[in-house]
């Protein structure tokens, strides 16, 4: 894992938050069970800042970052409060939605080649989205196209606007994907794990171009990852999901240093690093809980090596030690 940078944190304090999450919850239902994926999950997020989700697969992260754009499907049962750019994303009709995604809100997804149209060009694909949002003519779509596949670095950037995702290799379809969220300047950025099909190398590659584009274009980002070194390249804040509730909050080179919930030190050791030649590799044991019943407890005491009695007692809440992060851990000592 590469060292963490310290990046000047965004006030959100004294401002309106770009994005705020207000006991999200999502259940699934269907006619053998409900999934409990996210339970009341609180977050805000400030305008040019970067937030990485984190956690296990299942945890509930792309859950979450669906919910912000109403992108679940119909046997999903969403409460809470969602707002983004002052809207109330709950109440929004069709219409309002088809407005609102593309223009305060895009979203890179994990697979580029699922989510770019097969049988159109890349830039007929990003000319659409100017057209439909901005009211442009097909000439200047085509204009705006070229101009976002040069800003994000696609080499011979005239030619691959007729080029279709399937000529692309993984890299440079994701960075096409990147120009097509990019392509009416949203004010908020979603990052599904947009760089977990691609290798090492390019991996990087995209994450400093988003980095170097959310500061040149102010854009606040939710980036939603399984890996901490990622977080650790391109966050501001880590929010840690467990179970479907983020169980840790606060700056990443903060949290980094030293996590004050047992799951975080727990995926902090099981990471791989330089100079681990020759030492076993800590693991955490069991198994993530079942989503089919909402737990009464801690929900990762039976994998926790610290858990005592008092932590089957009741979900734990919130205990913020310091200003700016907190942890679900009845062993973290309140400020």
């Amino acid at each position: 894992m590469s060292e963490v940078m310290e990046r000047p944190m965004t006030a959100t304090a004294n401002a309106t938050p770009l994005v705020t999450l207000r006991d999200l919850s999502v259940r699934f239902v269907s006619r053998d069970a409900t999934m409990h994926a996210v339970n009341g999950v609180d977050l805000d997020l400030g305008a040019g800042e970067v937030l990485c989700i984190l956690g296990e697969s299942g945890s509930g992260k792309s859950v979450t970052l669906r919910a912000l754009m109403k992108l679940l499907p119909r046997s999903a049962r969403v409460t809470g409060r969602i707002e983004v750019a002052g809207r109330d994303v709950q109440a929004m009709n069709e219409r309002q939605l088809q407005d609102f995604r593309g223009s305060d809100v895009a979203m890179i997804f994990q697979e580029p080649m699922t989510a770019l149209d097969p049988v159109f060009t890349i830039g007929q694909q990003i000319a659409e989205t100017v057209v439909r949002h901005e009211g442009v003519s097909r000439t200047a779509g085509m204009a705006r196209a070229l101009e976002l596949l040069e800003l994000v670095q696609i080499p011979s950037a005239k030619r691959r606007l007729a080029a279709y995702p399937h000529e692309l290799s993984g890299g440079l379809r994701q960075r096409a994907m990147i120009a097509v969220a990019l392509a009416c300047k949203p004010k908020l950025l979603l990052a599904d794990e947009p760089t977990t099909a691609l290798d090492a190398t390019v991996q990087i590659q995209v994450l400093l171009l988003l980095r170097k584009l959310q500061e040149q274009l102010g854009m606040g980002v939710i980036f939603v990852t399984h890996d901490l070194g990622v977080a650790g390249e391109i966050a501001d804040r880590v929010a840690v999901m467990y179970a479907g509730r983020v169980v840790e909050e606060g700056p990443v080179a903060a949290m980094m240093r030293g996590p004050l919930h047992p799951y975080p030190r727990g995926l902090l050791g099981a990471t791989v690093h330089g100079g681990m030649r020759g030492q076993r590799l800590t693991t955490i044991p069991g198994a993530p809980p079942g989503l089919e019943t909402l737990p009464t407890a801690c929900s990762f005491a039976p994998r926790c090596a610290e858990a005592e009695p008092a932590c089957l007692a009741g979900v734990p809440a919130p205990r913020s030690p310091v200003p700016g992060r907190s942890a679900r851990c009845i062993k973290v000592a309140a400020g």
